[in-house]
Formats: structure tokens, sequence, C-alpha cells
């Protein structure tokens, strides 16, 4: 074993992994891999020929071992492997040749306090390994074990998807305003002063984000400064430059645009006005700044910051200030958080801002369609995104629109406008009576000519005699209150950017907070903005490939998604009639939001194949009681994007009703293929059909199941469809409940929220709507646990401002407790209060399972519906017994930015607690803890000043 010391790994994701070996050399060698690593081994098991199989010993396994991982100090979790060995055929534990591993296949990720060792291990043992990101010092690495298994190492720890420290449920004993911690102070015994800004066009959720910079900072030990009108406000300083207290950002996570004001300063841009700016931040005491903008914002933060030593000394110089002034503020700190609703920054897959103004242009564009499709009308829609085609394309994937124009990908031909033609009388021939365009400002053809909204209509009216409009979105993109995704994603990024701030030093490169693959991620400033002028550079040097490759990796997908979906295939590039396939689609369980989305996506996708989509209605009890099977047509989808519930119906019923049935309709209909869409049931209703194989040769057919439901407890999978619209459903509810609770002053509702045994639509819900305690049932409601709150709620009222009025929320689970029921809850509070406040119960019930799908769901469900498809033709041409194999039947889900199918009995078997319906590890947990801490319901144990100054 080589020598190379690890610190015991921490595995983020899984408490429980299982690996099987198909000979003793694997055996061995895996052991050997995982305890260089760190793993201790607790028991052995080995069966020899007349031995009895025990009840800890795996019936197929001819021995097996069980090592154990303990967790540093509180930080993460303990994490057991179990290696079996099964004689059988030899593994290929190649490494992937091409692409991205972590895409391709589910990775076991362990979290490890020196990266660097882990990579020499890896080095050591002359195997092939993948370091993300490719530019600058790696935080993840990916390779794969002797038997194998993509094993993942991080060197970042982040609230979005890995195990973070719990904090203590210590009661914040202080006002509201300055919750109980201990005060990291610096060496020199100067406080830490943090300022946060705004700067350049406005964005919804940048007031989420200024919330959680000063609250975070409070809670860290430090003080909260607000600059006032961005640049501006350092160049004017004065009253522009304000201490915040806690109460101060109450109620600002549903407010749209920026309360901190936001302005040009040409006067920062010349350096006679940085060095202004300079001497308020030194008077102010400020000694980190927070900025949140967009790219030039960011670029004047950063070089604010190379300046600041020169800026500083010329302030001695030229007397303005002394050298005891300054001396405590040689070094100034900068971390950047992207504000932007076009989405155009490299190196981050979102912005805050970017999601709110989608849902702004889908609202327009679902109205807008209503009127077209009245007068059979065409509209030419015009939305934000200068070089950026984001938010074009993807209004294109929600809305269903017939052609889109990006500044990246411009039309393909010189003739592109007869193309264009050909495609909308298409539509038209095939009953289609409305026509949508969807037009970035920024669109030009591969001449960089600019392709503008009128001169599009000009084609339409001419060419295609329609009756055509042109409407410009404009500013109503910028505007409204945030989604639940920007207030979420705003949030976690601002108490990144506090934690950022204290871990710099003078040598750290200025970062800005990123999201990657779902995790809040640090990256270089000006490498991200290098990045993002490179994107417009290579359009204006005709390099429309470079420009596609620069954006984020979804870009590209979704793009290719809205073509699949949307374009009508020539014919002849079909798939020949023998070689089509029958796929089935099926609806099971809930309703949810992107049900339908996802089924016209599947269908149009199986008909530009050449594949007949069939519908089966109301679930299996349809299949097997009314032969409710249909074929689906091109038209027959037509507008189902934005229709919310299940329009082929749906059924909580699996197939073990009778699988006997069920596989006779199989047969009788001839299914190639099935795709379920749906939720806990459609993934206990994979593994009956898996399971049945043996028995019925008619469910060896390729089967996967794309998550649908608003609890999001579909193991294999961060996120399921149907889960954003719920969000946002009870965030609009939410919102209007406080509206009420702040009217009366001293009220407090506790709502209910749906999810089953899954706390994640509480969790996030309580995050994005500022929630002062939140019930879940992974941790149970108890009597010290309400004391605490109630108390809690007490200081909160009696240290709230006469004019502050915000209204105060609880949300509790469905399933959190038998016993202290949401009724109950509201009852305690009541007469624990004293009447010196009231309390009200709130059940929004199914309003959470209905309404019009969010963006998100609608873009996620048309590219897993794409990607399964895709899967059930790569699998569907197998002989009959590798149709058999456990492999065919699997569950699509998004794992980071990677689309992974895991096959179904890997996830029954390891990932999943059956009894409780839900996965077994809640990657989400950690947002639990920074909703306590951003509530002041909890607070962490304090750092010591060593560790911060």
């Amino acid at each position: 074993m080589p020598d190379v010391e690890l610190p015991a790994p921490i595995v983020q994701g899984v408490s429980f992994f299982s690996i099987v070996a198909t000979t003793e050399d694997a055996f061995y060698d895996t052991v050997a891999f995982y305890g260089a690593l760190g793993f201790r081994e607790t028991s052995v098991f080995e069966r020899g020929p007349d031995s009895q199989k025990t009840a800890e010993h795996s019936s197929d396994s001819a021995k097996e071992t069980w090592l154990h991982a303990f967790a540093d100090a509180g930080n993460g979790e303990d994490v057991t492997l179990k290696i079996r060995l099964v004689p059988g055929s030899p593994v290929d534990a190649k490494a992937e040749a091409e692409g991205e591993w972590r895409a391709k296949k589910a990775a076991f990720v362990m979290y490890t306090g020196n990266l660097n060792s882990a990579l020499e291990y890896i080095k050591s043992r002359k195997q092939s390994f993948q370091a993300r990101p490719e530019t600058g010092t790696p935080t993840e690495i990916y390779t794969y074990d002797p038997v194998g298994t993509l094993v993942g190492f991080t060197s970042k720890r982040n609230p979005f998807a890995t195990a973070a420290p719990a904090p203590s449920r210590t009661p914040v004993q202080a006002p509201i305003e300055t919750p109980l911690v201990s005060q990291p102070v610096p060496p020199d015994g100067k406080k830490k002063r943090i300022g946060v800004m705004t700067s350049g066009g406005d964005a919804p959720g940048m007031n989420a984000a200024v919330r959680a910079v000063v609250r975070m900072t409070i809670a860290r030990g430090c003080d909260a400064y607000a600059i006032y009108e961005g640049y501006e406000g350092l160049v004017q300083g004065g009253d522009l430059i304000k201490k915040m207290a806690w109460s101060d950002v109450r109620g600002w996570l549903s407010e749209g645009g920026t309360l901190i004001g936001t302005a040009r300063c040409m006067a920062f841009k010349e350096r006679k006005g940085r060095l202004t700016g300079a001497k308020h931040l030194i008077e102010a005491g400020i000694d980190a700044l927070v900025v949140c903008g967009g790219d030039g914002s960011l670029t004047g933060a950063d070089l604010f910051r190379s300046e600041w030593p020169s800026l500083v000394q010329e302030l001695i110089d030229t007397e303005v200030m002394t050298e005891e002034q300054v001396a405590p503020y040689r070094h100034l700190n900068i971390v950047g958080l992207v504000g932007s609703i076009d989405n155009d920054m490299s190196s981050t897959d979102a912005t805050i801002g970017a999601f709110s103004s989608l849902h702004r242009i889908c609202e327009a564009v679902d109205s807008i369609g209503s009127t077209a499709l009245s007068h059979s009308r065409a509209f030419i829609v015009e939305v934000m995104g200068r070089h950026c085609g984001w938010l074009a394309v993807m209004a294109a994937v929600s809305t269903g629109a017939d052609f889109v124009f990006t500044p990246e990908r411009p039309p393909e031909g010189e003739d592109w406008e007869s193309d264009m033609c050909k495609v909308l009388q298409k539509h038209r021939d095939m009953g289609k009576r409305k026509t949508i365009i969807i037009v970035a400002e920024g669109a030009i053809d591969r001449e960089l000519k600019p392709i503008t909204p009128n001169y599009l209509k000009d084609i339409c009216v001419n060419r295609l005699g329609l009756d055509t409009r042109v409407t410009t979105l404009g500013h109503t993109q910028r505007g409204g209150t945030p989604c639940a995704y920007d207030r979420m994603l705003a949030t976690l990024q601002g108490v990144e950017a506090v934690e950022a701030v204290l871990d710099s030093t003078p040598e750290t490169p200025s970062p800005v907070i990123a999201i990657n693959e779902n995790k809040i991620t640090r990256k270089p400033l000006m490498e991200a903005v290098k990045l993002t002028h490179s994107v417009a550079e290579a359009i204006g040097q005709k390099d429309f490939r470079k420009a596609m490759e620069l954006r984020d990796p979804e870009f590209a997908d979704f793009y290719d998604t809205y073509v699949h979906t949307t374009i009508v295939n020539d014919e002849a590039k079909s798939t020949p009639k023998d070689k089509s396939l029958r796929i089935a689609i099926i609806h099971i369980g809930a309703p949810a939001g992107g049900m339908n989305a996802a089924t016209r996506a599947a269908a149009r996708f199986c008909l530009n194949q050449g594949h007949v989509p069939l519908a089966v209605h109301n679930g299996f009890p349809g299949l097997l009681r009314h032969d409710s099977v249909r074929e689906l047509s091109w038209i027959d989808v037509d507008g189902w994007e934005i229709r919310g519930g299940s329009e082929i119906g749906t059924n909580r019923s699996t197939p073990d009703i009778d699988l006997g049935l069920a596989a006779w309709a199989f047969q009788k209909h001839r299914f190639d293929g099935l795709l379920i869409i749906g939720g806990f049931e459609a993934f206990t209703a994979l593994g009956q059909l898996r399971r049945a194989r043996a028995s019925y040769p008619a469910f060896r057919i390729p089967m996967v199941c794309l998550p649908a439901t608003i609890s999001n407890n579909v193991p294999g999978t961060e996120f399921s469809l149907g889960s954003d619209t719920c969000l946002n459903a009870l965030m609009e509810y939410c919102d209007v409940i406080k509206q009420s609770a702040s009217a009366t002053r001293r009220r407090v509702f506790v709502v209910e929220v749906q999810g089953g045994k899954s706390g994640y639509v509480a969790t996030v819900a309580g995050l994005v709507i500022g929630a002062m305690a939140v019930y879940t049932p992974e941790e149970g409601i108890n009597l010290k646990m309400l004391q605490e709150d109630v108390e809690h709620l007490k200081r909160s009222y009696a240290h709230d401002q006469g004019e502050n009025r915000a209204g105060r929320l609880v949300l509790r689970n469905e399933r959190a407790s038998n016993t202290y029921t949401t009724e109950v809850l509201a009852n305690i509070i009541r007469e624990e209060a004293n009447k010196k406040f009231e309390a009200r119960s709130a059940v929004p019930g199914h309003v959470q399972q209905g309404g019009i799908p969010s963006p998100l769901d609608r873009v996620r469900a048309a590219r897993l519906a794409v990607k399964s498809v895709q899967w059930l033709e790569q699998h569907a041409f197998k002989s009959l017994e590798e149709r058999a194999a456990s492999e065919t039947a699997a569950v699509i889900g998004i794992r980071g930015a990677g689309i992974i199918f895991t096959p179904i009995d890997v996830l029954e078997e390891t990932e999943t607690d059956i009894a409780a319906r839900r996965p077994r590890q809640a990657w989400w947990k950690p947002m639990h803890n920074i909703l306590d801490l951003l509530s002041g319901r909890s607070v962490p144990e304090a750092a010591t000043a060593s560790e911060r100054s």
C-alpha cells in the first residue's frame, strides 16, 4: 500500500455504500484502495462451501468486509462501506475514454482536507483521473476504484450539496438585532466591518443577497454596513454608508430590485473618485466589501482592490489622513456576487435574477399565446440578453416557441429566412394556430448583421401572410418579486460571501461566488470576467462554436433540447420503419408541475426520431381496466408545456395490482420501451416491473423513471419535476399570509406544508420566505424545541421596532409529528404568548400541487424527457438477455450539472429508505442550518479569533 497519509474521509450524500467485486484479486485490491483512504475494517464475513448464511451476511456473496470512516469533529458524517465478493465475470474497471465521467455515472464522493494527498495517492497507483474545474486549482478529483466505481474527492464544503457542521440549538438570549455569538476579534483589537453594495443593473434577488450578507456578518460577530446607491455611495460617503442592524433587513426577501439602490457613477471610473471612496471606507472603518453586480461592476471592484495600497499611500502623502488612521486598513478584501438577469457571467451556471427574469418572460409569452391563438396571429417577442442568448433559449424551451434567435448560435445558411418560413409553415400545416418567435436583443446572423423584431415581422407578413405583432418586453423582465430559486441562490451565495471575506488573506485573489453543478463555489473574479468578455470577442470574430463552449455546460444541451422538441425533422432523417420503437409514457403518483411538459417533449422527440409515442391514460388502472392506450401526434401535445396537472391522467396504483394482466397489456400493445413519470410510486412501480422480469418476459424492455413529485423524495436525483413549481406556489401563498400577519403586527402564522416524510419543501420554502422556524420529519418536534422557539418569538416581538411590521411565519411539514399537529402548534404558541402576540394556522393544501409549471420545471422536464428517450433507444435493440439486465431499468436524475441513469436495484439497495419513502441522505439538510442561523433561531459555536483573523 502506498505510504500516503490522508485524513479520515467524510462522505457527502451517502452514509452507506455497497461495492461488489467479482474476483478475489479485485476484492482485496478494493479493500486496500479504501484502506489507504482512512477506512478501517470493522468486521469480516466469510462463507465456506458448507457454512450457513448468516442474517448479517449477504445472500449471494462468498466473502464480504465492512469498512468504516469516522467524521472529523462533527464536520460531516460517518460512512460505512460494504465490499462483497460475488464470483462472476470480471468487472471492466477501465475509465471512460471521453467526456465528463461525473455526467455519465453516479459517483461516491468523499470530503478530504488534503486534496493534494488524495491526488498523489491516485498518481501513485498510476490511475486515470479528472480534475475539476479544468482551470485553476482543482476542488474536485474523480477516478475509478478497482471494481469500476466512480470515486470523487472534494476539498469544498458548501451549504448546497455537502454536509456542514450542525449548529447548536442554543437559543438567542440577546436582542434579535444582535444574536448571541462570541465576537471574533482580530489581534489588533479592531472588530471586522463588512460593507455590502449593489451596482449596475438591478436584478431580483439582490435584496435577498444583502439580507444574507448583513445577517451572516452579524452572526459572525462583525459589523455590517450597506453602501447605498452603488459606487456613487462610496464617492459621496456620509449618510450613504449606513451601519445595518439585524432588523433592518427584515422582509427584504420578497422585495424586487435593490432597496439599497444602484446608480451609474462616472466619478468612480476616475482615480480621483476611487481615492475619495477609499477615504470614506476608512473613515467608516470598513475593511471588506461584498459587491453584487454584473461583470462591469465586479471589474471595477477588483480594480479598486488592486489600487488600494497606492490609494491609501496617496491619502497619507497628501495629508488627507494620517499614518495612524490608515494603519488598520492597509488591505481591502473584495468578494463578488453576480447579479444579472442575462445570466451572462462565465464560470457560473446561474446568476442572481436570471430565473426571476425568465419567470416574467414566460408569464408574458403565455399570455400572448392566448391572444395569438384566438386570432391565429404571429408574435415576435424581443427579450433582453445583450451578448447572451440564455433568456431567449430558456424561454423558447419553456413556452414552445416556434423559432428562436440568439447571439451565440446564429441561424445556419445564407438564406435562413426561407428556412425559417418553411418551419413556420410546416407548423401551421400541422394544425397550429399561433406562431411565437423569441429573439434576443443581441441576435445576429453569421455576418454579424443584427436580426431585429421588425425585420422578422416583415418576413412573416410578406412571405407567409401572417397577421404579425411585435412585443418588446423591456424592463418588465427586470422587475417583480424574485422567484424561489433566486431567493435561495442569493441567500446561499450571500452566506458564502461572508465566509470568503473571513477566510481571505492579502494574498488571496478576489473571489466571485458562483454555482457549479448545484454547489456554491468560489472562483477567481477576474478569470470569470475575462472568460465572460471572451464570449463577446468570439462572437465578434464569428467563432460561434467557441462562444457556445464558453457558456455553462447546460446551455448547448438546452438549445439542442429546444430543436429536438420544436423543429419538425425531415422524414428522410428519421429512423427506418423496421427500427421504429413503440415508446409508452405513463404517469404514476400525485400530479406535479412539469409532467405534461415532459410528456410533450418525449412525444415530440419520439416523432422526430421516427418512433411511436403511446400515452397510457390514468396510470396502470387505465391500462389494465380500460385498455386506455393511444398514439400521440405532434399537434396533440401542442401547448402542454404550460399546463399543470396531468393531461393523460395519473394514478397512485402500481402494477402489482395484477402483474400478469400488465404483462399481457405490454405484449398486446407491443411496448418496446417505457417512460414512467411520477414520484415515489413511480419509483416503486419500476422496481416491481424489474423484479417481475423473471416471470414475465414482456417486462424485459428498457424502462426509465423520470422523477416528478413536489416532495422531491425520489432517490437517484437531487431535483424532481414539480418541486420548483411547488416552492413558488408556496412562496406566493406565504408572501400573502405575511401581509396579513404584518397588518396586525403581532401575529404568527403556522403554515402546514406538504412533502410526505421528506422535509425538502419545508426547508427550502422556509429559507426563501424567511420563516422563523421550520419543522421537518427528519428533525421531528419535541417539547424542548417548542419551548426554545416560543422564547425566540417572544424576544423577537419584544425588540421589534414600532415601525417594523413584518409578519412571522412558522412552517410545519405535514408529517413532522403525529402529536404536534399544525393546529396544536398554533394553540401552544398562542397560549405561551400570554396575549403578547396572536397565532393562527394556515393550510395551503393541494394549492402546492397545482398551477402553471415554473420555467425551471419546464426546461428540466424537456431536457430529462429527451435524455430518457435517447437512453431507451440505446437499450431497445439489445438481446432479450441484455434487456433483462438490471441496467435497463433505471432512474434518470440530476446530480450536479450531469444527468445520471442509476439502475433501480442499486438505488433500492444503497440509497433508499423504503419505510420513510425518501433517500437515506438529505443533501439539502445543511440549508436547514443556514435557515436557523439567518432567522436567529440558533447560532453555531463561534470561531476563535485566530481562525478569523
